[in-house]
């Protein structure tokens, strides 16, 4: 509930930055030029979906990078607090309290929390349900890791919520920008034919818009493209961290069965 938050705040404070971008350019030529609002308001009608399409993307796509950092770094800051909490009850040989303290609320971010309790909620289980004697050792062991590969998998997948979708318009939305330029090129050829010449006033309308499109396009990408690369590398960077927690936490189970 708390994402869903984060993630509608981000994208109002999108659309605040779209309304006060629009409603405060000054006028772009100089004296008698157009503003942008004005453009807008002489565009056609495809020119106008265009970049009503392009706005609601740059709303999401500051929503999603806005909410994923957030939970970057709560996750970063709670696992950084768990990780010495969690291997001194190992070493002292709690492990119910180390299980307790992976499934509190205080760690519910944190990547490293649901992977270590993943594997620490099996290998309790194989104790308890005497699994540790009808199985070997070895299949005991298989089973621990199996249950922290499960839950490494499903962790990855929850903090990459949101990033493909990032891709997705920074890919697209210069395309879609360029389609909104084809639209206003064509209005200026338009122009040009229904007035039967080529003066200014006949292609400014179309060039205004080709021109319009094309900003929004960039200007949507640009930033979607830079949050892509920017939470991918925090992905990977969160991958190493559970893979490392992996080891260590079966190592520290090869010990315990040795």
């Amino acid at each position: 509930m708390e994402v869903a938050k984060v993630r509608h705040i981000g994208r109002i404070a999108a659309a605040g930055f779209w309304t006060i971008v629009l409603t405060s350019t000054p006028a772009l030529a100089q004296e008698g030029g157009l503003s942008v609002v004005e453009m807008f308001q002489t565009m056609g009608t495809t020119a106008i979906i265009v970049a009503i399409v392009l706005f609601i993307m740059s709303f999401w796509s500051i929503g999603v990078a806005i909410e994923r950092i957030y939970t970057f770094n709560k996750a970063r800051a709670q696992s950084r607090l768990f990780a010495p909490q969690v291997a001194k009850h190992l070493k002292d040989g709690r492990l119910k309290e180390a299980i307790a303290l992976s499934g509190s609320k205080d760690f519910r971010y944190s990547h490293l929390a649901k992977v270590v309790m993943a594997g620490l909620q099996e290998y309790q289980f194989q104790q308890e349900s005497g699994g540790g004697g009808a199985l070997n050792r070895d299949d005991v062991l298989d089973t621990v890791r199996r249950s922290i590969q499960r839950a490494t998998a499903l962790t990855s997948s929850d903090l990459k919520k949101g990033v493909s979708a990032l891709a997705t318009i920074g890919s697209t939305a210069p395309f879609v920008g360029l389609l909104g330029t084809v639209v206003g090129v064509i209005n200026a050829f338009t122009g040009i034919a229904t007035v039967g010449g080529a003066g200014i006033g006949a292609v400014s309308a179309g060039i205004s818009e080709a021109l319009v499109e094309t900003a929004l396009g960039l200007f949507v990408a640009i930033p979607a493209v830079w949050f892509y690369n920017y939470l991918t590398s925090r992905l990977e960077y969160f991958n190493v961290e559970m893979d490392n927690s992996t080891s260590e936490l079966v190592d520290y189970f090869i010990k315990k069965t040795a």
